[in-house]
């Protein structure tokens, strides 16, 4: 019984290597291991043997039961393996091409996510005034989302975000600020940058409040900047967005990284809207990004993207944009609406 169980693995594992697909893999399984397969027909007739003899053949047994198992496992990987390599030549999908005749779409197709639509935007305007668009990690470390901006451990500006901290330490970034500082290391002044990306805070979700959304940040370091500049290029990024002759306001605010610090307000149909925080850069943040800030100086200025997506469709709900709900998407066609 020994030999015919060497001459049933022998056989089995010549059946999966031969077998082209997974239903001929099943047919063999099921011809080998199966209720009514050839391995188990043999096995319930240990109970015959001599009583010497059923521990060396149940263990054969066994051992040809695991290699039969493990033959079909690998043959199973290599056939999706070689399914998928060849997906580039046989399943490929031109996605700009129209729907096959015959096909019915019901007239739906695809269209622009209104935060890609409005970062579309936001990305010209800053372009044609002499703008680089930079990027940045989401996960961080402490120096470069806390510490290099002026928030040491024991400040209290960290409790004004909520922080989704990492087992290794580092973090996910509350803010498009770190780009900030690793920009002033890799740049040497004149620099005008922004960053348009994903943050992370650890918020109660509601209406207003989300705990993935999109920040745009700016800052424009040179010699002899001043809040005037900034003024000037606020109001034109908000003309460009808004659409005509932006009315803004600066009232004092804090923020630990910018000196003075200032939270612009825009006049937008008929009232006015709390939109952004901006001010000069703190002199140790242009210090911890290797600047001198006797020679030196900048502004720096951040806003909620979602925010203003809101605000320019009349979007009551935050939680909407970052849903996939495709009733909600399907309304926006990939432009911003007056």
């Amino acid at each position: 019984m020994l030999d015919d169980l060497r001459a049933l693995q022998e056989e089995a594992l010549g059946a999966v290597q031969a077998a082209a697909d997974d239903a001929a893999l099943d047919a063999v399984q099921s011809s080998f291991l199966g209720k009514s397969g050839k391995l188990p027909l043999i096995l319930r007739a240990i109970g015959k043997l001599d009583p010497k003899e059923r521990g060396p053949v149940g263990r054969a047994g066994n051992e040809a039961k695991q290699a039969i198992e493990a033959g079909l496992a690998t043959r199973r990987a290599a056939l999706i393996a070689a399914a998928d390599a060849d997906l580039a030549d046989s399943e490929w999908v031109d996605a700009t091409l129209p729907a096959p005749e015959g096909v019915q779409t019901g007239g739906r197709g695809g269209s622009i996510h209104p935060i890609t639509a409005l970062v579309r935007d936001l990305e010209d305007v800053f372009l044609s005034m002499g703008f680089e668009t930079l990027d940045g990690p989401w996960v961080e470390d402490d120096h470069h989302n806390f510490g290099a901006l002026n928030i040491p451990k024991d400040h209290p500006a960290r409790d004004m975000q909520d922080t989704y901290w990492l087992t290794d330490g580092n973090l996910l970034r509350t803010h498009t600020s770190p780009v900030q500082i690793r920009a002033m290391a890799d740049h040497k002044p004149p620099i005008r940058a922004v960053c348009l990306g994903r943050i992370f805070r650890n918020e109660e979700l509601d209406t207003t409040h989300e705990n993935t959304f999109h920040q745009c940040e700016g800052f424009f370091v040179d010699r002899d900047v001043s809040v005037g500049h900034m003024v000037y290029v606020l109001k034109t990024l908000l003309s460009e967005i808004l659409g005509g002759e932006a009315e803004v306001r600066l009232r004092p605010s804090y923020f630990p990284f910018v000196e003075p610090g200032f939270e612009m307000d825009v006049m937008f149909r008929g009232d006015w809207m709390e939109l952004l925080g901006c001010g000069m850069v703190h002199p140790y943040v242009l210090e911890a990004g290797g600047i001198d800030p006797n020679e030196f100086s900048g502004f720096a200025f951040g806003m909620g993207i979602d925010r203003l997506v809101m605000v320019r469709h009349g979007i009551e709900d935050i939680r909407h944009l970052m849903s996939g709900d495709l009733r909600f998407l399907s309304q926006f066609t990939g432009g911003l609406e007056g």
